[in-house]
């Protein structure tokens, strides 16, 4: 079964750019707005929450975007 046109068109726009999304200015929520929910979204899923669910029965839940000075390494404690 052959992918739907919009993923083949995803795919090809992010191929065409690719040296700008590996540029270092390219950041996730931007790849999130401009391919992840879109191909989502071709998959079936509520990726807005257009339904109005509850927070634990959405089908995409955003999470805050880590800053690196919250990225611990090592052995996790509970003064972090």
């Amino acid at each position: 079964m052959p992918a739907p046109r919009e993923i083949i068109e995803l795919i090809a726009r992010f191929d065409q750019q690719l040296d700008a999304y590996k540029s270092g200015s390219y950041n996730e929520a931007q790849l999130r707005l401009e391919f992840l929910d879109p191909f989502f979204k071709v998959l079936g899923w509520d990726v807005a929450n257009k339904e109005g669910y509850a927070e634990q029965y959405k089908d995409v839940i955003s999470e805050d975007a880590i800053s690196s000075a919250r990225i611990f390494t090592g052995r996790p404690n509970s003064r972090c």
